[in-house]
């Protein structure tokens, strides 16, 4: 009751920062001018805002995007309002593994550090559709594409942090909607079964392998001694591109799983589902 207190009203925790706080604010003194981060779907929403505050103290920030006139769009918002800012785009489709292993040779081709990963790009509420790597769309994209994208990008960041001597970080953008699975959790033998498939637990699904990811890769981590923290976040309810085609979807948790009303389902599933 309290933590939901808390989310609503905006009060700050022991950290000093609430819900209502911005990433201007968290971010305050802040010298970012040595590191370098990923953002993938960094062109829109929470991701847009996170490379403009990145950029904003100092970060080389790259966007991973699917869509690169729309993150190209982006990067000239953000140069217009902070000339000194470093920003790059690349191209990165996460519900395709070929695109995966391409943006990682292109990242790894350019010789930066790799000081921060932040895996923000997803989609959700999806019809039942297979990726072309024939992995249900949700979790290709969600889980998988994040997933292989950091395994790829580790040994960079492990370098990195040898290097530099400056802590590395991993963040997975998860969802209190992990807590709306499936009956029995994660479907590890049906996740491509069309058969007994639902949007929102897909959905859901896909949010809980996010944090059980990051459980694990902290594990790993800490037990080889390396000094990188891997976290999963939940953003809140915020008005992104995903909630702007309906306002069902702002009434509250409730009204987030289950979607909205039959007569707009099928429009609205559709722009949620593009939307990366």
């Amino acid at each position: 009751m309290v933590g939901i207190f808390s989310l609503v009203t905006g009060w700050p925790g022991p950290s000093g920062f609430g819900s209502s706080s911005t990433a201007e604010q968290v971010t305050q003194g802040i010298d970012g001018t040595n590191l370098t981060a990923i953002i993938t779907g960094g062109a829109s929403g929470i991701g847009l805002e996170t490379s403009r505050v990145l950029a904003l103290r100092g970060v080389h920030v790259i966007i991973g995007a699917r869509n690169v006139k729309a993150a190209n769009e982006a990067k000239k918002t953000i140069l217009t309002e902070i000339e000194t800012a470093r920003v790059d785009v690349l191209e990165l489709d996460l519900c395709s593994i070929r695109s995966i292993r391409a943006f990682a040779d292109n990242f790894i081709a350019l010789n930066l550090h790799l000081n921060i990963l932040i895996n923000n790009a997803g989609i959700m509420f999806c019809p039942f559709q297979l990726s072309q790597d024939g992995i249900e769309v949700q979790f290709a994209t969600n889980h998988i594409g994040h997933f292989l994208l950091t395994e790829l990008l580790l040994d960079k960041m492990k370098n990195t942090v040898k290097t530099t001597g400056i802590q590395g970080r991993i963040v997975n953008l998860s969802s209190i909607a992990h807590t709306h699975c499936y009956k029995n959790g994660i479907r590890f033998d049906h996740i491509n079964a069309k058969d007994g498939y639902n949007d929102k637990r897909a959905y859901g699904q896909s949010k809980l392998a996010n944090i059980l990811h990051a459980n694990e890769l902290s594990r790993r981590l800490q037990e080889e001694g390396v000094n990188v923290t891997v976290n999963s976040v939940h953003p809140g309810l915020i008005m992104t591109p995903l909630f702007r085609h309906s306002a069902v979807l702002m009434r509250g948790g409730d009204d987030l799983l289950r979607g909205p009303p039959p007569t707009a389902e099928g429009s609205h599933r559709e722009i949620l589902c593009r939307l990366q």
